[in-house]
């Protein structure tokens, strides 16, 4: 085909037969060596002309997926083939461990316990020398007796920080609880400011019912606002309600004894009735007064 250019990647030929058939000299050698977790053959793969690896899984418990790489070498004219190295090295599906980080860099909000140590790194961008004015008003008239006050006082940038975490944080004016408040923390009698640079834009929650010692931004809110009134009609009744609809009145059949000698009782006194009332039988009844 003309017009066709080749690819520039370039494909490792095949190793040479007298490498790709030692297979038994990689196995002693890893023998040789004490090892004895090895597993199935893997195959061979070449490095350049004079040398090849041959891969072996590993069985040991914990490196799910390792191998052992075996490099062996030959010179071009060589009829001997030599053992140049081992190691054992992850597979493309090995069951490694994480990336390694340092411990003062894996600790997080929280972790800290009661007896735990956590000291300040050595250049701890967050905190000045407290002699030094570093933008908080509160300290900046005071940064000169020094040894009087606290040696080390949180910095601009630390405070930027800070304000940011609660900005953003659970107690934020962007939260879900905020947004269903009907009114925010900074009207609150609840509400206790902050003191220092902070001041306007923080306080803690002092309602045991509510967010009780967190630090909430001044336009957090929640339903414990103490101007939150009960609608009307809430509350407990004083009485059980009633339900008429609940109650159906119904007239009764009287019993078959009582409705018989009610009946009897009326036979009676109409045919005493009729006796009384009936002229004799001699007697003209056109003629009875």
């Amino acid at each position: 085909m003309e017009n066709v250019s080749a690819g520039t990647t370039q494909t490792l030929p095949a190793p040479r037969p007298i490498l790709a058939e030692a297979v038994d000299l990689a196995r002693s050698a890893l023998l040789d060596l004490g090892e004895t977790s090895i597993g199935d053959y893997l195959g061979v793969s070449t490095e350049d002309e004079t040398a090849a690896t041959h891969r072996f899984a590993a069985t040991m418990p914990g490196y799910r997926g390792w191998q052992w790489a075996v490099v062996l070498a030959a010179a071009p004219a060589a009829d001997e083939v030599t053992v140049s190295e081992s190691v054992l090295l992850p597979g493309p599906d090995a069951l490694i461990a994480p990336e390694w980080v340092p411990w003062d860099q894996r600790i997080r909000p929280g972790d800290l316990g009661p007896g735990d140590l956590l000291a300040p790194t050595a250049h701890d961008e967050r905190l000045v020398p407290g002699f030094v004015a570093n933008g908080d008003p509160e300290i900046d008239e005071v940064a000169v007796e020094i040894g009087l006050g606290r040696k080390q006082v949180m910095s601009l940038d630390g405070r930027v920080d800070a304000a940011q975490r609660w900005h953003d944080g659970d107690y934020g004016p962007d939260t879900e609880m905020a947004k269903a408040a009907v009114s925010v923390c900074g009207l609150c009698g609840f509400y206790l400011p902050l003191a220092g640079s902070l001041h306007n834009a923080f306080g803690v929650c002092g309602n045991e019912f509510a967010m009780d010692g967190r630090v909430v931004h001044t336009e957090f809110g929640c339903g414990a606002h103490s101007d939150t009134a009960l609608p009307t009609g809430a509350g407990s009744p004083a009485y059980a309600a009633f339900d008429d609809a609940a109650v159906e009145v119904v007239t009764l059949a009287p019993p078959r004894s009582e409705a018989a000698a009610a009946s009897g009782t009326d036979a009676g006194q109409a045919a005493q009735s009729a006796e009384t009332t009936a002229p004799p039988a001699d007697q003209d009844p056109a003629s009875s007064p």
